[in-house]
């Protein structure tokens, strides 16, 4: 075929072709200037400056400078790619093809690529095309460019397609490293975050609690959210969840020894707000360039309310057992990490029936809204979600769009007050008692005391240390504790709590007592009867001293 035809339509080709015009200098002048006698020969012989004629790509053995290109080269013509010509470097790749033949049976390796209906493609377009980085069947990598040629020789069959392919192998397999390379990172710092997460949930007896945390999809790097659920003793619970600023393993770091921390000022049973002034500080030292925003808040059954602290926190949702959505969205205070700032306490109902919703900002935070537009859609989403907190927390991630491929991290922690009734409603039972007079109360106290254990009808074991728990926590208050006093029973399905406040903001420790001492006993006579016993201040002054004795199982 015409090689010289097909090469004019060829990228640059216009441009070499054009080098042929340009003037040059005739040689009957030169010969003019060797005859000047005024005119050294010497510098006669020097040259004009002026290029020397370039030959033109016409003048070239296309086939010849085809057949040398490393690149590997294709040309069919026709609507059905017929194959016109192959260069030495494609079959050097994929074997001789027989020219003549459709593309669709002469170059297989193209079929197997899906390449043909690019070819179609461009022989309607008229316009080059371009596929990047396909691993062919040869084990290599290779870029391929489609460009139209749209003049022939007389036997061509019509326009048609040179294909040109790049070998980028090397390329491929560096990029290939990399993104593995990234993948081993990110699954380190998935697999860290995820370690540094409760690996189960603590249960209370009186809240029925699920968590989730979806990490970002795979080109977004994992962030630092955290959730977490502390039992705190007296039936009272502890839940927080906190987001630090910025990505990677970093921030999973710095998001594992805030949670530990929490854990630690968790156990001090402090109230909410002085809990995040000790994580304020904290957090400065951890790093003082990493901020971080944190809710924690505080369950306790006989109040039926959520205290809770917040620091740069999105706000907690409530929903009522009617369906109306409550927003907790005071107090806040500043993130963690920037100081300087006194944090407050708040409130909000939680009785029976109810849900509370705790969430990070991959949960309501979009590029293209406000964040309130993404708060008010997750109140619109949890006032109709009902069932289990697995079934809300699963349905609010659904109605927010969090799938695999989520841009940011999403924890989400639910938790629900059940609204009992019947036989069970037997198993969480109250009775307190208040304690008035003097020294009088003592023997009253017991006997009330022993009233309701017995109407409880707990096994004579655990009667008698309930009755013995409760003599000794309100003696101890009797004798060094100030009025109001007041003795509460409760019992769970899992648990007896003996419950002693007073106005007396005094902690008792527990202390060794000598032979001759004549107190200091009812303490340590309490923390070796009990499973567990604890003491902590009151909102408004005073303190509450509590133990509890697990429940035999069956």
């Amino acid at each position: 075929m015409n090689f010289t035809r097909w090469s004019a339509r060829l990228p640059g080709t216009q441009r070499r072709a054009a080098a042929r015009t340009e003037p040059t200098v005739a040689p009957e002048r030169r010969a003019d200037s060797r005859g000047e006698g005024s005119v050294p020969a010497a510098r006669a012989e020097q040259p004009t400056g002026e290029p020397s004629p370039v030959p033109a790509v016409d003048d070239l053995p296309v086939r010849e400078v085809l057949d040398r290109v490393p690149a590997l080269v294709a040309l069919v013509h026709g609507t059905d790619h017929r194959l016109a010509y192959v260069n030495d470097a494609y079959t050097a790749a994929f074997g001789p093809r027989p020219p003549g033949e459709p593309a669709g049976d002469a170059l297989p390796e193209l079929v197997e690529l899906g390449l043909m209906p690019l070819l179609d493609q461009v022989l309607r377009s008229g316009k080059p095309r371009t596929v990047k980085s396909r691993k062919a069947c040869d084990g290599r990598s290779y870029t391929f460019t489609c460009t139209p040629v749209t003049e022939g020789g007389p036997h061509t069959g019509g326009p048609g397609v040179l294909v040109f392919a790049t070998d980028v192998t090397d390329h491929a397999e560096a990029a290939e490293r990399l993104r593995a390379s990234e993948r081993r990172q990110r699954e380190t710092a998935v697999t860290l975050q995820r370690s540094l997460l409760p690996q189960e949930l603590e249960e209370p007896d009186d809240l029925r609690i699920a968590a989730t945390y979806q990490p970002g999809g795979t080109e977004a790097a994992v962030g630092g959210d955290w959730y977490d659920v502390i039992t705190l003793g007296g039936g009272r619970t502890a839940l927080v969840i906190g987001d630090v600023m910025g990505r990677g393993v970093r921030a999973a770091a710095v998001m594992g020894q805030l949670r530990t921390a929490v854990r630690a000022y968790a156990r001090l049973d402090l109230p909410p707000h002085e809990v995040l002034q000790l994580l304020d500080g904290l957090a400065t030292e951890i790093d003082a360039n990493q901020i971080a925003t944190c809710v924690y808040a505080i369950h306790d059954p006989n109040e039926g309310r959520l205290v809770y602290s917040s620091a740069g926190h999105l706000p907690i949702l409530v929903r009522d057992e009617s369906g109306t959505v409550l927003r907790a969205d005071e107090p806040t205070g500043p993130p963690l990490g920037t100081g300087g700032w006194m944090h407050a306490s708040g409130s909000v109902p939680l009785g029976p029936g109810a849900t509370a919703v705790l969430y990070t900002d991959g949960l309501v935070e979009r590029r293209d809204e406000d964040l309130d537009e993404g708060i008010a859609a997750l109140e619109r989403a949890l006032s109709g979600a009902t069932g289990s907190p697995q079934v809300v927390c699963d349905r609010l991630l659904r109605s927010a769009g969090v799938a695999a491929d989520h841009d940011d991290d999403v924890a989400v922690l639910v938790l629900q007050q059940p609204a009992r009734t019947g036989a069970e409603s037997d198993l969480f039972r109250n009775a307190a008692l208040e304690l008035l007079g003097g020294v009088e109360a003592a023997p009253r106290a017991r006997a009330f005391a022993s009233g309701v254990l017995t109407s409880w009808r707990f096994p004579t074991e655990l009667h008698d240390l309930g009755v013995l728990a409760a003599s000794e926590l309100v003696a101890n208050s009797l004798q060094h504790g100030t009025p109001p006093m007041r003795l509460r029973l409760r019992r769970t399905d899992r648990r007896l709590i003996v419950e002693v406040t007073d106005g007396d903001d005094h902690l008792p420790r527990r202390r060794r007592a000598e032979p001759g001492d004549e107190s200091g006993r009812g303490i340590a006579i309490v923390a070796t009867i009990a499973s567990s016993w604890g003491c902590r201040r009151t909102p408004g002054g005073g303190k509450a001293v509590w133990c509890e004795f697990a429940l035999p199982k069956g």
